[in-house]
């Protein structure tokens, strides 16, 4: 797996930069197909935001944060993007074992 952290208008620091990767260990649990990570962090003001693209073995998944601190903006994207990488490991189980599932129930009850 690849990861790319690029800060705009802020230098990732080394401290910044082992938070996000131990946010991103969640994500890499939950996920075995993971190809690549690019993170960007932004500073405009008084408002941070993080964005992440993530490449999946046949998706790719934008999620955006945005906070008043650049910590708590990283939480919030680690959060997000937990939930989206879940949900979408879970649409690929259910297209798998649906079909499946409908043809032995509907084929048990007719016997």
């Amino acid at each position: 797996m690849n990861l790319t952290i690029t800060g705009h208008h802020l230098d990732v620091t080394p401290a910044i930069r082992e938070y996000v990767l131990s946010k991103l260990t969640r994500v890499k649990r939950h996920s075995d197909n993971l190809i690549d990570i690019s993170v960007i962090m932004t500073v405009e003001k008084l408002k941070h935001s993080v964005e992440a693209n993530v490449h999946l073995s046949g998706k790719d998944i934008f999620v955006q944060a945005e906070d008043a601190d650049m910590y708590a903006a990283i939480d919030s994207l680690a959060d997000k993007l937990d939930r989206q990488i879940v949900k979408h490991k879970e649409k690929q189980g259910e297209s798998h074992h649906a079909g499946a599932g409908i043809k032995y129930q509907s084929a048990a009850a007719e016997e």
